[in-house]
C-alpha cells in the first residue's frame, strides 16, 4: 500500500515555446493593434482578417476579446472599429517609462518650425529602432510621414547606426557579424562615434535622413531624426538641418540630466563603445526607406 504522507513526485512545469496557443494569441492579436495607424485609425472587419491573414471567423473572435478588453472599439452603424480607451491607459504608461518622449515633444515641434521637415524619436526595443513619436506637421507641398511603432532597419536606417554606434556592442544583436561583414559599416559607425551624428541617403525612394543621439547621463536611450526629401534635406552631416538637430538633441540630453552639452556623449569620455568623442566631418551612405512620401 502506498505511503500517503510521502511527497509526491513534482514534473518540471514545461515552459511554452513560441509556437504554442498561448503565445500565438498574443502575436495575431498585437497583429490587429498594429494593423491602425494615425492615418487608418478605423479598419472594417474585412481589413482586421487581411491583416492578421486568418479566417474572418477567428479574426471575429479576437475582436471580441479585444472589444471585452477595452483595447478596441466597435462603431456598429459604420461596421468599423478603432482602438479602445484602454489603449490610452497604456500609452500614458508607457510615456511614464519613457520620460524622453514627453521632454522631446516640444523640442521636436520648434524642430519641425525651424526645419520645415519631418521630426522623429526612435529608442531601442532589444534588436532594431522603433518609432516612437514623429512630427510632420510642416506646410510643404511634399512632405514624409513616418509611422509610429515602425521597426527602423538596425543597420541602413540613419537612426538604427546611432544605436549600433553608442550601444555596448552585446545590446546589439548580430552587430559584430555586420561589422565584420561590411566595411562601409564599420567605416560610417567610426564616423557617427567621432561626430555625433548619422547621415543616410537611400537608392531608391528619394528619403534622405539625418539623426543624433539623446543620452541620459553615459547611457544612450533615443536617436533624433530629420527625414525629409533628397531635395529637401541637403547631403552629409554639417548642413545648417544637421547643426539645429544636433542643438536639439544636446538641449534634450541636458533636460534628462546628462552634463553633455554638444549632442553625443560627453567629450573626453571613451564611451561605452571604446571610442572617444570630437571632431567633425562628413558622412553619407545609402539606407533603406524609413519612411513615406506623401502630397497634399
Amino acid at each position: 500500500m502506498a505511503d500517503d504522507s510521502s511527497p509526491a513526485e513534482v514534473s518540471p512545469p514545461v515552459l511554452a515555446e513560441p509556437s504554442t496557443p498561448a503565445i500565438q494569441t498574443v502575436q495575431r492579436a498585437a497583429v490587429i493593434l498594429n494593423a491602425f495607424t494615425a492615418a487608418r485609425p478605423r479598419l472594417s472587419l474585412n481589413e482586421l482578417t487581411a491583416s492578421l491573414g486568418t479566417s474572418k471567423a477567428t479574426a471575429h473572435r479576437y475582436t471580441k476579446a479585444l472589444r471585452e478588453s477595452n483595447l478596441l472599439r466597435y462603431d456598429e452603424r459604420e461596421g468599423l472599429y478603432s482602438l479602445g480607451p484602454q489603449i490610452l491607459t497604456l500609452s500614458a504608461a508607457a510615456r511614464a517609462a519613457m520620460p524622453v518622449i514627453s521632454i522631446a515633444g516640444p523640442h521636436m515641434q520648434q524642430l519641425v518650425r525651424e526645419v520645415d521637415e519631418t521630426v522623429v524619436l526612435s529608442v531601442w526595443d532589444g534588436d532594431t529602432a522603433v518609432v516612437v513619436r514623429a512630427d510632420d506637421n510642416t506646410d510643404r507641398v511634399i512632405r514624409v510621414s513616418v509611422r509610429t511603432g515602425s521597426r527602423l532597419s538596425r543597420t541602413e536606417s540613419a537612426q538604427g547606426r546611432v544605436f549600433c554606434a553608442f550601444l555596448p556592442a552585446e545590446d546589439v544583436p548580430g552587430l559584430a557579424a555586420d561589422l565584420a561583414a561590411s566595411a562601409e559599416l564599420r567605416h560610417e559607425v567610426d564616423k557617427i562615434r567621432r561626430t555625433g551624428i548619422s547621415a543616410n541617403t537611400p537608392s531608391v525612394n528619394g528619403v534622405r535622413s539625418i539623426a543624433a543621439p539623446i543620452f541620459r547621463g553615459q547611457t544612450l536611450i533615443a536617436a533624433m531624426a530629420i527625414v525629409g526629401t533628397t531635395t529637401s534635406v541637403p547631403e552629409g552631416t554639417d548642413s545648417p538641418l544637421a547643426a539645429a538637430l544636433q542643438r536639439a538633441a544636446a538641449v534634450v540630453t541636458a533636460e534628462l540630466g546628462s552634463v553633455a552639452g554638444n549632442g553625443h556623449q560627453p567629450p573626453g569620455d571613451p564611451g561605452r563603445n571604446g571610442h572617444q568623442q570630437g571632431g567633425n566631418g562628413r558622412t553619407s551612405h545609402q539606407q533603406g526607406g524609413n519612411g513615406r512620401i506623401s502630397r497634399r
